[in-house]
């Protein structure tokens, strides 16, 4: 995989960077009858669509912060927090007037769908050359594939505008939430074709999209459906690249340097201290008197979490359970205070202790090999109604890479039982990744169960599987835009 230090995102239709060395470029007003005439302008365009899907408080999907998809750990046994969002979404006691985790998303992100659909013909529609705007465009439905999927996990399926309402903006016309079909099919399309054209992962910049992230988000999609030949097809494409392994230094990975080293990374979005993409877990995460450099702590992880490990599994090691703060004090399970009586710290990256702002240079790591490993061994069970050697071969190995011992094909007969391990394996693989848990527990109807266990709340109704819409979402649909069940 070729490497690129950072990744500039660029708004194109909205602005564009400038430093003391570059003249900015005002993409403010696009006429698109003359936009885009040259490869720099394709490549703005197709830098924009990257734009919503980094990590930022703002307008960045993949931000780590009470807007970023993160946040829905919270719905699980791995986050916890004791007011706000957090709270809201660890009790499941959500409602359409929730902003911040809650309706936020679909309102913040729906019409960047739209931009990327417009992009897509500008492009088309442009006299640059057949290379450049087959892989322009292969990034651009890449990045709609993808953040279509995000929302589709959250709500269900959205409103996808067509281009022809696009291109007549003036002429109101509300439009109503495609079917479930309608949707796995629109992203499914998106994702293929971006497969089709992409590079291949050795021949990726590092931070870009490649094929095998395409086909990583078309398992996500299919393990939604529970189309296990599909996830079993897709695991296999990516394996087949050769590229990918598992590393060796699981907490290595979150470390300064960690995602642009590993083999094990499909995706990571590479972040600066000048935000241009914020990593800012250790903000969220830490306590104001860790040391040598703390945070604001609005979330901890679980006890009952913590306890779920085995006592020797490396991947619990950034759950902090004893530090001495700058008070003196050493804050632990035994003497929690206020920063772990909930759980311990779920710091999962490198505390980068001389950050020099509360945002750190820690990429954001959205998609990685153990995925592939994981999702193939679970697609092999579901699809034979039956545990096979071959699946729990494939959990062993991302085992083997935690230190721990092999589980036997005998222990876990049952399909009942292997999914029940798969679970469990994906909350210790995954905890604090892209809050793609939660999606986990939901396939294997385990959400509520786990909220009730865990939360102890009295909310969790059928319902909760998926967010609400806004009140002003469902009020501008005027009848066609229908609320998710259960919300009101």
């Amino acid at each position: 995989m070729k490497t690129i230090t950072i990744i500039i995102f660029t708004t194109a239709l909205f602005f564009a960077g400038c430093t003391k060395d570059l003249v900015s470029k005002d993409y403010s007003e696009i006429n698109p009858a003359i936009f885009p005439q040259s490869e720099e302008d394709v490549r703005a365009l197709v830098n924009a669509c990257y734009y919503p899907l980094r990590g930022a408080w703002a307008d960045g999907i993949n931000g780590q912060t009470e807007r970023g998809l993160i946040w829905m750990d919270c719905t699980t046994e791995i986050l916890v927090g004791k007011y706000g969002s957090q709270q809201k979404l660890g009790l499941l006691n959500y409602t359409p007037s929730d902003v911040e985790g809650v309706t936020y998303y679909y309102d913040a992100f729906y019409n960047k769908v739209s931009r990327m659909t417009l992009a897509i013909d500008q492009i088309q529609s442009s006299k640059i050359s057949d290379n450049v705007k087959k892989s322009a465009i292969a990034e651009i439905r890449c990045a709609r594939g993808l953040l279509c999927y995000d929302l589709f996990d959250l709500y269900g399926p959205i409103v996808v505008a067509p281009l022809e309402v696009l291109k007549n903006p003036t002429v109101e016309r509300p439009l109503a939430r495609l079917s479930n079909d309608e949707m796995v099919s629109f992203i499914e399309d998106d994702l293929n074709a971006a497969a089709s054209d992409l590079p291949e992962p050795k021949d990726a910049e590092y931070g870009r999209f490649n094929k095998a992230l395409a086909k990583m988000v078309d398992i996500r999609l299919n393990l939604h459906e529970k189309k296990w030949d599909k996830v079993k097809a897709l695991c296999d494409d990516i394996i087949a690249y050769k590229q990918y392994s598992l590393d060796a230094d699981y907490v290595g990975m979150w470390g300064l340097e960690g995602a642009k080293k590993s083999k094990e990374v499909i995706w990571a979005i590479p972040c600066n201290y000048e935000g241009t993409s914020e990593s800012s877990w250790q903000m969220y995460a830490l306590p104001l008197n860790f040391t040598p450099k703390g945070g604001y702590q609005t979330v901890q992880s679980t006890w009952w979490f913590y306890d779920s490990f085995e006592g020797d599994d490396v991947r619990k090691t950034m759950l902090i359970t004893q530090y001495t703060g700058s008070d003196g004090i050493v804050y632990s399970r035994a003497n929690p205070g206020t920063v772990m009586d909930l759980g311990p710290i779920p710091l999962k990256v490198d505390p980068d202790a001389n950050r020099t702002t509360a945002l750190s240079t820690v990429d954001i790591i959205v998609y990685r090999y153990a995925d592939v490993l994981l999702s193939k061994a679970e697609a092999i069970v579901n699809a034979g109604g039956s545990p096979t050697q071959e699946a729990m071969d494939l959990i062993n190995t991302v085992r083997h890479r935690a230190g721990l011992q092999d589980k036997q094909l005998t222990d876990y007969s049952s399909l009942s039982l292997f999914n029940d391990l798969i679970l469990l394996e994906r909350s210790h693989e995954f905890w604090c990744e892209n809050g793609q848990y939660r999606a986990d527990l939901i396939r294997h109807g385990k959400l509520l169960e786990h909220a009730e266990l865990v939360k102890h709340t009295t909310y969790a109704t059928p319902n909760k599987v998926v967010l609400p819409f806004s009140l002003k979402t469902v009020s501008e649909g005027k009848g066609k835009f229908i609320q998710n069940a259960g919300y009101f």
